[in-house]
């Protein structure tokens, strides 16, 4: 029996930085809800959050990000209408929104907040707040995505390379680099994608490959995350196990990593 009060106590008291952390990721989500629901656009919890619904109904307690997944057809809409839907208070970043941004996937940031995590990517991109992540998902056969990914790689081992003194000079190369993927590299591929049979995964050029089984995704359902109902895959437990395995099995929270390296939160 997981004791939650005592996990909460642990990783995340009320008025915690973390804690504090996790109710602006909230509110995110909450909108993004709202503009997803006002555009017909269906996305639902994954990854850590949605092990976080089933196993905590809500975060998991020491958990610092958020992630949504959706199809590629549902993201691309999102894209269009995030801007003009979001509050000032919020921003979207993604490769459209910001020129030295070089992840496949967007994030809708808090803007009253500043984050440095500890890969520090993130040092120049425009937007650096609390954020959620936003996965797309694309039909694709496992060899085109390794390609995808292998070719993105570049840019990530340029950026782990590079000090903030060569920031500058690189960021011509990454721009490059991640341009030619987007308008070059992936319209080859996904023409290549329709040829084959394949199942959904991350999409072109984001470094993780695992599967996801539409029949157990599709139609979503809903479960309680931090006292919110969300859109979650109609079989949670396959989509988890799938992904994870034992996901109900408690980690040596002992040997517990955080993404933030340093966190600063305005008040509202």
């Amino acid at each position: 029996m997981i004791d939650q009060q005592a996990l909460r106590q642990r990783f995340n008291p009320d008025g915690s930085l973390l804690r504090r952390q996790q109710m602006r990721m909230l509110e995110i989500l909450i909108e993004v809800d709202r503009i997803c629901k006002k555009h017909n656009i269906q996305y639902w919890l994954s990854s850590g959050t949605l092990i976080g619904a089933a196993r905590h109904k809500g975060f998991i307690p020491w958990d610092d990000d958020l992630d949504i997944e959706m199809l590629w057809s549902d993201y691309k809409r999102l894209m269009k209408v995030l801007p003009q839907e979001l509050p000032p208070t919020m921003a979207l970043q993604s490769l459209d929104t910001d020129p030295n941004y070089f992840f496949f996937y967007a994030k809708v940031r808090d803007r009253r907040s500043h984050l440095e995590e500890a890969t520090r990517y993130d040092r120049v991109w425009r937007e650096q707040g609390i954020y959620i992540d936003i996965f797309p998902l694309y039909k694709q056969p496992l060899w085109i995505h390794m390609l995808s990914e292998h070719a993105q790689g570049h840019v990530y081992r340029i950026m782990n390379r590079a000090n903030d003194q060569q920031i500058p000079s690189d960021m011509w190369k990454v721009r490059l680099i991640t341009r030619f993927n987007r308008f070059i590299l992936h319209p080859i591929l996904r023409f290549l994608c329709r040829l084959s049979k394949a199942r959904e995964t991350y999409g072109l050029g984001i470094p993780y490959h695992d599967p996801r089984h539409m029949e157990d995704t599709f139609p979503l359902t809903e479960a309680e995350f931090e006292g919110h109902l969300f859109p979650v895959p109609k079989d949670m437990h396959a989509a988890l196990t799938l992904k994870y395995g034992d996901y109900m099995r408690m980690p040596d929270i002992d040997k517990i990593n955080l993404h933030v390296g340093k966190l600063d939160i305005q008040d509202d």
